[in-house]
Formats: structure tokens, sequence, C-alpha cells
């Protein structure tokens, strides 16, 4: 048996860190930013104390997601990541990651912002 070579583990260098940290600040700072602009939209006089007070009323049906579109939104861009990945290599690589992965995380929080705010308006 060959060991599996395509497995990582958690990074060891702090730089790695800073990746996934990154990662969840753009997902959480897109998701604010979705819904102040939605809070001003709607004419809330401090649109940004609504837009931290969001929250979720609906729980998670499917699995760890609300939706189908959700789920497969997830592995859309997963697939996506790992193609990107495997059929590039160097500088190409680094450079299509760094574009390619903030664009689906910020498109993934605004379909998360979507569903809720669906799902604020059917309640």
């Amino acid at each position: 048996m060959t060991p599996v070579t395509l497995a990582h583990a958690l990074p060891d260098d702090p730089i790695g860190w800073w990746i996934y940290l990154g990662t969840l600040v753009l997902y959480a700072a897109a998701r604010w930013f979705f819904a102040w602009r939605q809070a001003r939209r709607d004419g809330d006089s401090h649109p940004a104390r609504t837009a931290s007070a969001e929250d979720d009323p609906q729980p998670a049906v499917t699995g760890g997601f609300r939706s189908y579109r959700q789920f497969f939104g997830f592995v859309g861009s997963a697939v996506a990541v790992v193609a990107v990945a495997a059929l590039t290599e160097g500088r190409l690589r680094v450079v299509l990651l760094w574009v390619v992965v903030p664009l689906l995380v910020t498109a993934l929080s605004y379909l998360d912002f979507r569903q809720a705010r669906a799902a604020r308006a059917g309640s």
C-alpha cells in the first residue's frame, strides 16, 4: 500500500494559519457588508448596528447547509480551487488562487446572506 500523498496536515508555519484566518475574516466581513448595505437600503437609522445584530432564524436543514444551493455552491467552489491547484503550477497557481479563493468566499457569503434574508422575509 502506498501512503496518501494528497492529504495535507494542518499547517506548521504561521503563514498557513494566517491564510485560514484571513479566509474566515473575509467571509465575515463580506457577510457583514451585505447586511449593512441591505439595512442602509431599507432606511435603517443605524445600519451598522443592524448588520452586527443579524442572526439566522432558520436552522440548518440539509446537513450543515441551509439549502441545496449552498451545498452545491460549496462543492463547486471546492472543485474550482482543486482544479486551479491541480492544473497550474508556480506563480500562475499562486496568482490564480489569490484571485479565485477570495471571489469564491465572497460569493458564498453573499449566498448565505441571501438565504438568511429570504428566511427573515418568510417568517
